[in-house]
């Protein structure tokens, strides 16, 4: 069975970044092992179908090494991204070489993009590259771009829980979310609290 990956980020590269789970500690967890890792979350954050995903999952097993250079771009990807929203985050200057390196995704992407009609207005649309395991980074570097441009960039937060810090896009009304997901940091954090009551007032 593969990884259910969380989508909390709300937005696809922070989603991505999150795939490397407790980032603060001295062992931090890698999700994306293989390939066929980053296949599924692809496919489970939703920029390619299931169809896609199975394609990729051949030409993977068919080329290992080809499949282990796409997977080892995209973790580059993925922490030059971090480092450049997480020196947004916490207001220090962004990292030179993350954004060298970011910015070589955005040019690479660009070579896969276009503009096409939608019902009310143009879109940006990927080339379908089924048989290209290098395809998911695309949409990723896209993402990431539109997200450091945009109006929304003052509202990535980290997580408050110290062993997380996973990165999300604070939507909410008064833009004070303190967790990546109540279920998850905010419940633990919440018990905590309940719990040190309970022996502070033994």
């Amino acid at each position: 069975m593969p990884h259910q990956f969380e989508m909390s980020g709300g937005a696809l590269c922070l989603d991505f970044v999150n795939t490397l789970d407790d980032r603060p500690s001295d062992e931090p967890k890698e999700l994306l092992r293989s390939y066929g890792e980053f296949a599924h979350f692809a496919q489970q954050s939703g920029i390619i179908d299931t169809g896609q995903m199975e394609r990729l999952l051949q030409l993977s097993n068919a080329s290992p090494g080809d499949a282990g250079r796409a997977l080892r771009k995209a973790i580059r990807l993925r922490e030059a991204t971090n480092a450049v929203f997480e020196a947004v985050v916490r207001k220090r200057p962004v990292p030179q070489g993350a954004m060298v390196t970011l910015n070589e995704f955005v040019q690479e992407a660009a070579q896969h993009s276009r503009i096409v009609p939608g019902r009310t207005q143009f879109q940006w649309r990927m080339d379908d590259a089924a048989d290209d395991l290098e395809s998911p980074i695309w949409p990723m570097v896209r993402s990431a771009a539109d997200l450091l441009a945009s109006k929304h960039l003052q509202y990535v937060r980290a997580c408050s829980s110290k062993t997380c810090q996973w990165l999300f896009v604070d939507t909410s009304k008064n833009h004070r979310r303190r967790w990546c997901d109540m279920r998850l940091c905010g419940n633990r954090a919440k018990s905590r609290r309940f719990y040190n009551r309970q022996i502070q007032s033994v």
